[in-house]
């Protein structure tokens, strides 16, 4: 316990002499925290575009872009929430721009390194929970706990925002707030809240959604059930900093996705390309029941390495062979672990789920032509979901070695090397 305390009192210490540093940037800002397993990264996204669209300068940090104001960029930093001084640096930059609001995607790695010290949150968003990164946490109970702590920085006078849908939504909810707003597709509620989103969706496709909440009709330009629930996280905070829901629904509806997430490929081809984010099984699952919409699927996909959550190799590439007609397992990021036992654990998923080497099933381990077999491989109506890395600029290979890399850059090329 001795050596956890002194590495917790390390972190707390560098961060709070980052945030000093940079002048405490962030005391001059209104600072939205979103948490959760999955969806933060869009949520923040919708959030951001709510702002923009209501005449607020707003800055966004998020594991898929960095932006202040309308200027933006993808994030190639390969971490969700930057390191203490980087992330001190970019809310100065805000601050000095004239940005009034920040959404930051908060991730519990770096809540559990206070990183956030110095960051008076005046909203605090919670998603979704589920198994990941236990391996860094040591459990499920301390995972839970180090997201908790975005909530705890509310200090009782911010607003929580919280997903009621979720089964750990009561434990997000008990920390002291100054409003508490939950939201919900399956009519769910909760002590003491301030408010509630509830909603109802009228109809889910692969490139859009209709639903109303609290009477209000609200059409996105992206699909899936998941972004529904992202879109209400968003409106949820909307809502905490006193923004009409109309008005913030009505923002919402030019929304156009974010960066790797859902992202459909131009192709000029009889079938679709999509590159997503998805890493963990549930939300591989509502991709591929997302997308099994519009036809048969074409699945490219890995799984990380340097340790990282081993327990769910197996179970995505039975997810896999189970909703794709192929399967292709391929490199994603294996940092210091051999790749082939990485792909294997995967391939053996899929192979439970019935998949045949050679037949419906193959193991790539170059990426770039994994892509290019999938792109082969597919047929009238299909897509080919590329999964794990979304808009991620980098392949982290053994000896922290770095390779350029761009799932979207190389279906282009790919398609394009196709024509020819």
């Amino acid at each position: 316990m001795a050596p956890r305390l002194l590495l917790s009192a390390y972190h707390f210490s560098m961060s709070a002499v980052a945030a000093l540093a940079f002048g405490l940037p962030a005391r001059g800002l209104v600072v939205i925290g979103v948490t959760g397993t999955k969806g933060k990264t869009t949520t923040c996204g919708m959030l951001h575009h709510i702002l923009q669209q209501g005449g607020f300068k707003a800055g966004l940090i998020s594991t898929a872009e960095i932006a202040i104001g309308y200027e933006r960029r993808i994030n190639d930093l390969k971490m969700t929430t930057p390191s203490r001084t980087t992330l001190q640096r970019l809310l100065r930059r805000m601050a000095t721009a004239g940005c009034t609001h920040v959404v930051l995607e908060t991730s519990s790695e770096a809540l559990a390194q206070w990183r956030h010290f110095g960051i008076p949150y005046a909203v605090a968003v919670f998603t979704n929970l589920a198994p990941e990164h236990l391996e860094a946490h040591g459990s499920l109970a301390a995972y839970r706990q180090a997201k908790g702590k975005l909530f705890q920085a509310l200090s009782g006078k911010g607003t929580a925002v919280v997903n009621l849908d979720d089964a750990e939504a009561g434990y997000f909810l008990h920390f002291p707030a100054n409003k508490k707003i939950g939201f919900t597709i399956h009519g769910h509620g909760g002590a003491q809240l301030t408010e509630t989103l509830n909603a109802t969706i009228q109809k889910v496709e692969a490139h859009h959604a209709l639903f109303t909440v609290n009477g209000v009709l609200a059409p996105l330009l992206v699909g899936g059930e998941f972004n529904v629930m992202n879109a209400l996280a968003a409106l949820g905070a909307a809502r905490a900093l006193e923004m009409p829901l109309a008005r913030a629904v009505q923002a919402l509806t030019n929304f156009n996705g974010t960066p790797g997430r859902l992202e459909f490929v131009e192709t000029g081809k009889n079938f679709s390309v999509v590159v997503d984010y998805a890493h963990t099984p549930e939300s591989l699952e509502a991709v591929y029941i997302t997308l099994e919409r519009q036809g048969p699927l074409v699945a490219v996909l890995g799984s990380c390495g340097g340790g990282r959550d081993k327990a769910k190799r197996e179970p995505l590439g039975k997810l896999a062979g189970t909703y794709a007609r192929a399967v292709i397992v391929t490199d994603e990021d294996p940092y210091d672990e051999e790749p082939r036992a990485i792909m294997e654990a995967v391939a053996r998923g899929a192979r439970a789920a019935g998949k045949r080497d050679g037949d419906n099933l193959w193991v790539v381990p170059e990426r770039r032509q994994a892509i290019q077999l999938a792109l082969s491989q597919a047929q009238a109506g299909d897509t080919v979901v590329i999964t794990g890395k979304g808009s991620e600029q980098w392949l982290c290979v053994a000896g922290d070695k770095k390779i350029p890399w761009d799932d979207r850059t190389v279906v282009r090329e790919e398609l394009l090397a196709l024509a020819h």
